[in-house]
């Protein structure tokens, strides 16, 4: 078997496991499903994503805040955009190690896989074993680089501008901003002054230390959070939706363009170890069979040289 023929094998096995759902070679090996334990990390990672975060500070503090830095000479009843990127870019600060440390568990994992279907393929060649694991360990490093870079790129998209087709975003806006007059009324008239307000997707809410601010502020500070809670959900969501396909996408390029082109061209050069030079070495076993046959060969040779000198000394004696 030829080194191109173990990285064909290797190739064939990666293409079942990691793109068809073909476990059949490792039947009793769950971690080799491949296709099964991706969707699992996923789905995971989806969950942990959109996990409705603890409300840490008072109700409308951080809209109110922002909207007192950025606020400008114009009529007091529109939002500054620049208020809203603010908010939207602390949300995604907040959560952009998540996608980051998702992407590099998912190669970590790829990378076992692949270190496990070489380590079969190459098994009866000691020799080479230790360079081509290798070789696939350096594929994956270089690819998780370029994974995370772009992850981190995909994140980071999110921070520059508010857009989005979905319909589901001004339907939920207008959803929760209807009891905005309401809460405004308990907040600054209701004459029983109550300690909190109940809203829909935020539960019982504090209120009575926003009784110091305007009407207009309020206004805008509870627009504000209805506008990022109402996007945020549609952030999230591309972010997962973005991570699958791309996962999917470079996963096949990885099996399908990369490995054996990388893999050769790793083996082939000498810094890498040389791992087509070392397939042309004999295995230990080989070159211990060769040294008996040599020393063999070599008996052989001088017991005919004696039996040789025997012959000649017997002819010699009888010639006389």
């Amino acid at each position: 078997m030829t080194l191109m023929d173990i990285i064909g094998s290797a190739k064939e096995c990666l293409l079942k496991i990691l793109i068809q759902g073909d476990f059949s070679e490792f039947p009793d090996e769950p971690k080799m499903h491949s296709t099964a334990r991706l969707a699992e990390m996923l789905s995971h990672f989806s969950d942990n994503l959109q996990e409705t975060p603890k409300e840490v500070n008072e109700f409308l503090m951080d809209e109110i805040k922002i909207l007192d830095e950025c606020k400008c000479v114009g009529l007091p009843n529109f939002i500054p955009r620049s208020a809203f990127l603010a908010i939207l870019s602390h949300h995604v600060d907040d959560i952009h190690a998540k996608p980051v440390e998702f992407i590099r568990k998912i190669w970590d994992y790829i990378e076992g896989v692949l270190i496990s279907v070489l380590s079969k393929y190459s098994e009866n060649f000691p020799q080479i074993q230790s360079s081509i694991k290798r070789a696939g360990r350096s594929l994956i490093t270089k690819t998780k680089e370029q994974a995370v870079n772009r992850v981190s790129e995909m994140v980071e998209m999110e921070k520059l501008t508010d857009y989005t087709c979905n319909p589901d975003y001004m339907k939920t806006w207008t959803e929760k901003t209807a009891t905005q007059q309401s809460f405004i009324h308990a907040v600054l008239t209701d004459v029983k002054k109550p300690e909190k307000f109940s809203l829909a997707g935020f539960g019982e809410v504090k209120i009575s230390h926003l009784r110091k601010y305007h009407a207009h502020l309020l206004q805008q500070a509870f627009d504000m959070k209805m506008r990022i809670t109402s996007y945020w959900t549609i952030v999230l969501r591309r972010i997962v939706d973005n991570l699958a396909l791309y996962l999917q996408f470079s996963v096949k390029n990885l099996v399908n363009t990369q490995f054996q082109k990388e893999i050769v061209a790793e083996m082939v050069d000498p810094r890498g170890g040389g791992g087509v030079e070392r397939m042309m070495e004999e295995s230990p076993s080989v070159a211990s069979k060769r040294e008996k046959l040599k020393k063999s060969v070599k008996l052989l040779k001088e017991s005919k040289d004696v039996v040789a000198a025997i012959v000649d000394q017997t002819s010699g004696f009888g010639d006389r």
